[in-house]
């Protein structure tokens, strides 16, 4: 898993690449709330066009940091989703509460 995150105007962009399991789940929950506890932005856009499975795990950590950025008063959303992680991520239900967008330039304009 490779984790690489920029800052954009006030929105942290974080690009996972490979498999969002319970191997990783711990490195990307450190390296979001690393971020944000610096202050710097309130807002996360996680792209997971490179993804290619994701776990229960890999859904508890999106859970929880969406729980974090909320109680922040900041927005959460997922871009670029391959067919099978959004399929896991709409039986999960987390599609209901965390906005899905195709691509970046959507997700930007919606914070």
């Amino acid at each position: 898993m490779c984790i690489s995150s920029e800052y954009k105007e006030s929105v942290l962009l974080v690009k996972l690449t490979g498999d969002f399991d319970m191997a990783v789940a711990d490195n990307i929950r450190c390296h979001i709330d690393k971020q944000l506890d610096e202050g710097l932005v309130k807002n996360v856009v996680l792209d997971l066009s490179d993804v290619g499975f994701i776990d229960s795990s890999g859904l508890g950590v999106i859970l929880g940091r969406y729980k974090r950025i909320s109680q922040l008063g900041g927005k959460m959303a997922i871009i670029g989703a391959q067919p099978q992680v959004n399929r896991i991520l709409e039986l999960s239900g987390i599609q209901k509460i965390i906005d899905c967008y195709s691509a970046e330039e959507e997700a930007l304009q919606a914070m």
